[in-house]
């Protein structure tokens, strides 16, 4: 397997090799750490990402601050130095690094001059088997993370969670069909044993990708065969199953965000209809198709809002569509009827062919420019993992070609034939009732003022 990795990077020299960025020379070490190695057109540079498979979703509600808090504190150090001295080293080497917690896992990001790759991969698996957790490192940690969820959680803010006013529509929806935590995650009361825990259970290498692109070190397998292949293997666990819909929600609900104002935003959002083939790209055509005719309808033709947009969503194992718009709150009652007149007429004539044809060809002529630079393919690597086999990632572009106009019809009345959900985000009161509500207290005021002084004289 090591010679079959030497031959690849030899002949990552040649361009008709480099250029197909879907080729990817992969292997699997003995302990189950899956590599990924592709040479890059960008000389000097190694784009490194580590994706290790826990996320958020992996933990109940009141333990999903435990993937975060544990990302966090793997950066407090390896030695007497601490955070600081740790953060030297990279820096000595020319590095970068930082690293996120997703719903689905846990992704080192490290950018770095290819002469210094080996040396980084060094830190970062120093980072991962040295890192000393102990309680002053716990507790600088959670005030990072805390920090980084917008502060202390006050008690006003977790009663407006409660009451759906803390969220945006896509998440109070969320929270309402019981797809989403109604509240934060908290880290205060997370423990060093429950955060060893997760370190032991899902920081193994048989639950772990790595992902180097650009100028690769031709003793790179080698290395990581001697080096990242002396971890050791745990016994696999098994992630919960992603949450689906529980409960029921009002089709209809007004949500005050802010006190005065003018401004309004609408949301019509509604789950998607499982398709049996090309699921993702056929919604993505749709979302496209849906994107343009709003913005003709909402904004050419009745000037109702400068940014209409369709959206895609998930949370937890459902997927939304979501049609949006900005408005004015006055404009709120028009654009719901251009809203509805839009649906029926998709629903009656489908998709116009011509415009279509049109959207499917700039989507896939987007492929041929989407991804450029060591970087972006390593992001776009990590991205799309669930596609990787045989040596190669799913082509988009050959996946859009393939989906029919009768299929996103398909799905478009498979959709738009539901009720959905609609929600309306606008503050409590416009400018106009805010004026009238204090000429209204002012005015009590004096007729309250009149009323003591003629009791007075009487």
């Amino acid at each position: 397997m090591r010679c079959l990795l030497f031959a690849c990077l030899l002949l990552g020299s040649f361009p008709s090799f480099a250029l197909d960025r879907f080729q990817v020379e992969g292997y699997t070490l003995p302990n189950g750490l899956q590599l990924l190695l592709k040479p890059g057109t960008e000389r000097g540079h190694v784009a490194i990402r580590l994706v290790v498979g826990v996320g958020i979703d992996d933990f109940s509600c009141a333990d999903k601050g435990l993937p975060h808090l544990l990302e966090h504190l793997l950066f407090s150090g390896i030695d007497a130095t601490g955070e600081g001295g740790l953060e030297e080293r990279m820096q000595a080497l020319g590095g970068e690094w930082n690293a996120f917690t997703s719903n689905a896992d846990t992704t080192f990001v490290i950018e770095a001059p290819a002469k210094n790759q080996r040396k980084v991969l060094d830190l970062l698996l120093a980072l991962l088997t040295q890192t000393r957790i102990d309680d002053n490192s716990i507790n600088a940690a959670k005030q990072v993370v805390e920090r980084e969820e917008g502060g202390h959680y006050t008690h006003l803010q977790r009663w407006l969670d409660r009451q759906d006013l803390g969220h945006t529509a896509s998440n109070q929806l969320a929270v309402e069909l019981g797809l989403k935590c109604p509240e934060r995650p908290e880290v205060d009361y997370l423990t060093r044993e429950q955060l060893e825990a997760v370190r032991k259970t899902w920081y193994a290498p048989n639950n772990m990708t790595l992902i180097v692109v650009g100028d690769l070190d031709r003793l790179l397998p080698a290395y990581l065969e001697r080096t990242y292949g002396a971890l050791e293997a745990v016994e696999p666990s098994d992630h919960p199953p992603l949450p689906d819909i529980k409960t029921s929600a009002a089709h209809e609900r007004t949500l005050n965000h802010g006190f005065v104002g003018g401004a309004a935003k609408l949301h019509w959002l509604v789950p998607e209809p499982v398709q049996d083939d090309r699921h993702d790209q056929t919604f993505d055509l749709l979302k496209d198709y849906l994107d343009w005719a709003l913005y003709r309808q909402l904004r050419l033709t009745h000037g109702l809002s400068y940014g209409p947009s369709a959206e895609r969503e998930v949370f937890g194992g459902v997927g939304f569509m979501s049609l949006n718009a900005d408005l004015d709150r006055d404009d709120v009652p028009e654009a719901k009827q251009v809203l509805d007149e839009l649906k029926a007429r998709l629903l009656k004539d489908g998709l116009d062919a011509d415009t279509f044809n049109r959207l499917k060809q700039a989507a896939i002529a987007r492929q041929a420019w989407a991804v450029q630079g060591n970087s972006a393919l390593a992001d776009y690597y990590w991205s799309a993992l669930a596609s990787y086999g045989d040596g190669r990632f799913a082509d988009p572009a050959k996946e859009l070609r393939g989906v029919t106009l009768a299929e996103v019809n398909k799905a478009m009345r498979e959709l738009l034939l539901q009720p959905g959900y609609l929600r309306i985000e606008k503050p409590l009161m416009s400018d106009d009732q805010f004026m009238w509500s204090i000429a209204g207290v002012m005015g009590l005021m004096v007729l309250g003022l009149l009323g003591w002084r003629i009791h007075r004289r009487r």
